[in-house]
């Protein structure tokens, strides 16, 4: 397994697309498929973020200031699907809302996925190279066990709030 801090993010995407498209293609079906499926999509970015928000951002905003606008556009947009995502927590998939709001999540973390993919990690991987992008990947990877899996968890809560004033 790769400890590659951008590796390691890639595979979080990766099973990310896997559960929203699970979504996208169950949004007809039983209320409980569905619910079970945004309990999985909450624990993933859940515990994505605050990786992210806890390790790879500060890190890159410290070793990196060019980059400083687009971890501030980051932080914003984690704080919007981190919203997103505790009024679906508290939400039941019979809600006449709940798929609706499943796709903006959907929508704003793809976007959010594709920023990251395709402009900021090329940036990162060009100027941090290997053995520091190991380095942090090594830490979220320590890190990963103890993440928080619900949007609820006061861990998660301080991450969302700490990024919004970050």
């Amino acid at each position: 397994m790769s400890t590659d801090a951008i590796v390691l993010l890639k595979e979080d995407h990766k099973e990310m697309r896997r559960l929203f498209k699970a979504f996208q293609d169950a949004e007809e079906g039983p209320a409980a498929r569905r619910q079970k499926l945004v309990n999985e999509i909450l624990e993933a970015l859940t515990v994505h973020t605050y990786l992210e928000n806890e390790v790879m951002y500060p890190e890159v905003r410290k070793l990196l200031p060019d980059l400083e606008d687009d971890i501030l556009e980051s932080y914003e947009e984690h704080h919007v699907a981190d919203v997103l995502c505790a009024e679906l927590f508290t939400m039941d998939a019979g809600d006449e809302r709940f798929n609706a709001k499943t796709t903006v999540l959907i929508e704003n973390v793809l976007h959010h996925v594709e920023e990251e993919e395709q402009e900021w990690f090329p940036k990162v991987r060009e100027a941090l190279g290997r053995k520091q992008l190991q380095e942090i990947g090594e830490r979220m990877i320590a890190l990963r066990a103890d993440a928080p899996r619900k949007p609820t968890d006061p861990k998660a809560i301080k991450k969302s709030l700490d990024a919004v004033t970050a």
